[in-house]
């Protein structure tokens, strides 16, 4: 069963388009629904059931900030496990132009982090305008209205379906591949990666790729009819080592590993420069992409993993389609070379790490 969680409509002047929109979405559905107030106790008194099919369905007030919202934040935060085995997306509706992108992939974070895993573009947000629609507007041949609620309808039925693939076991991971731009004297975020790599099984076939020293060129803005004349035949504009070794490696495995040091509060120009190029094959590949699995290891000198961790879920799973495992992130704090080695727990963390990325 379906369980939709509804945060902050109590606080919104107007529900109504939010409310038009469900009710098209979950028309012929079995569900249940609750107030976030009512799931976030459930969440701290660990009475939430065996896991399930989540849709969390956030109305935004005027201002940006629901109470009901931060109650549930902070109910995910102070309980690590609460959704082990459960499966979830985010609706996001709010009266303006700001927050709905933020609200939204702060949800599937801090979900995330509490054991949730999410399909492929588990987000569906719109805005006050509805101007987000147009495109898919013009696609369908519909008002930017319609357009949303089957984007809501479709959500429905995709979380529905991974729910339902998940509660049947994962498939391991036999090929990763891993990205990185980091220099192997110095970054800690590349000795975390051999910590894990040391606990993965044998028969976990590794690929590492480095993006380093101008090996990759950011994308140059192509046309859509270039991008996909490019991405039909497996290529990009500029070519070289994300056509070369990116691209077949891609398609050949089973999860991808970024290696994420913090730069500024923000993945590397290289990291960046990658999600980029990867819409060309992404126009190809769509559909194979929400097979794979994307895991991320972020280490910050002083603090904000959560940031880049949220970067990388904005742009490989809400973005590009690839599925989100529960936990997907390993997030450390580390500044002097090697001190990564002195963090408490964190060959532990690691062993945990290398079991959620084989799949077992």
């Amino acid at each position: 069963m379906l369980t939709v969680v509804k945060i902050g409509w109590r606080e919104c002047a107007d529900t109504s388009r939010l409310e038009s929109v469900l009710t098209y979405a979950l028309h012929g559905w079995e569900y249940r629904a609750v107030d976030g107030a009512a799931f976030a106790e459930a969440c701290s008194s660990a009475a939430l059931p065996a896991g399930r099919a989540v849709l969390f369905a956030v109305a935004l007030p005027a201002g940006g900030f629901s109470c009901e919202y931060a109650q549930l934040i902070s109910a995910l935060a102070l309980q690590a496990d609460c959704l082990d085995g459960w499966a979830g997306a985010v609706l996001v509706d709010g009266p303006g132009e700001l927050f709905t992108k933020k609200i939204g992939r702060e949800l599937i974070f801090m979900a995330n982090q509490a054991g949730c895993a999410f399909p492929g573009k588990p987000l569906v947000e719109a805005t006050g305008s509805l101007y987000n629609f147009n495109t898919q507007a013009m696609l369908l041949g519909e008002t930017n209205l319609q357009a949303y609620k089957e984007s809501a309808a479709c959500l429905v039925r995709k979380t529905a379906a991974f729910a339902a693939e998940l509660s049947q076991g994962g498939r391991p991971a036999r090929r990763v591949v891993v990205l990185h731009a980091s220099s192997r004297k110095t970054s800690n975020t590349l000795l975390l990666w051999e910590m894990i790599r040391k606990k993965l099984p044998a028969d976990v076939d590794v690929e590492e790729i480095s993006l380093r020293n101008g090996a990759v060129v950011d994308c140059r803005g192509c046309s859509y009819e270039a991008c996909r004349h490019f991405g039909e035949k497996g290529e990009c504009f500029y070519g070289g080592v994300i056509v070369e070794r990116v691209y077949p490696a891609i398609r050949a495995g089973d999860a991808v590993v970024l290696i994420c040091p913090n730069y500024n509060d923000a993945v590397s120009a290289n990291i960046t420069a990658f999600f980029n190029r990867l819409t060309a094959l992404f126009r190809k590949d769509f559909a194979s992409f929400s097979q794979k699995r994307v895991y991320a290891l972020v280490v910050s000198g002083y603090s904000g993993g959560d940031i880049v961790a949220e970067q990388v879920i904005d742009a490989m799973n809400c973005n590009k389609n690839f599925a989100l495992p529960p936990r997907f992130a390993q997030i450390e704090t580390a500044n002097d070379p090697n001190s990564i080695l002195q963090c408490p727990g964190v060959e532990e963390r690691a062993a945990a790490m290398a079991g959620r990325i084989a799949g077992v």
